[in-house]
């Protein structure tokens, strides 16, 4: 005996199942950055720290950055010329402003054209998700630094930013 809602009861199941992928792909609305995905670019900058997703700050602050690699954040960062001359174009080729990610606009929106900041923790929009932290956190021994996005983040390092 054919029942005559079986077709319905399947398409209802396979809508259901789409609803909970679509809602997954979306979660955190704005919260996902493209993660690095060139090798150079993860060993590099990935060696002292996360290797943040270019799609979080502008090209012109890429630039910059890559312009003071003799002092980053107080350390040396030097690279040999062609290996600084691929991450920048990684960088830039992938950054907030340049198509980075559809999501990124949002962290360079409020961003004057003039500013290039050097730290995703300058942006207003950065400032803006984290306004309700409160200040102990950022001092707890597994966090320390504001640009410890992983202590909080558990999938950072997949460009999932919702936590």
């Amino acid at each position: 005996m054919k029942l005559p809602y079986r077709g319905v009861a399947i398409g209802a199941a396979v809508l259901a199942f789409s609803a909970i992928l679509l809602s997954r792909a979306q979660a955190g609305g704005g919260h996902f950055y493209p993660p690095v995905a060139d090798p150079l670019v993860k060993e590099e900058c990935g060696s002292c720290h996360l290797a943040f997703a270019p799609a979080m700050l502008p090209a012109r602050s890429w630039g910059r950055m890559m312009d003071g690699l003799q002092d980053h954040f107080g350390d040396d960062a030097s690279v040999d010329a062609a290996s600084a001359a691929r991450i920048r174009s990684y960088l830039v080729a992938n950054a907030a402003d340049a198509g980075g990610a559809p999501y990124s606009r949002k962290l360079a929106r409020d961003l004057p054209a003039w500013q290039a900041p050097l730290r995703i923790t300058e942006l207003p929009a950065w400032r803006r998700e984290h306004r309700d932290v409160p200040a102990w956190e950022w001092k707890h021994k597994d966090v320390r630094t504001q640009a410890n996005c992983l202590a909080c983040h558990t999938a950072a390092e997949r460009g999932y930013y919702e936590d």
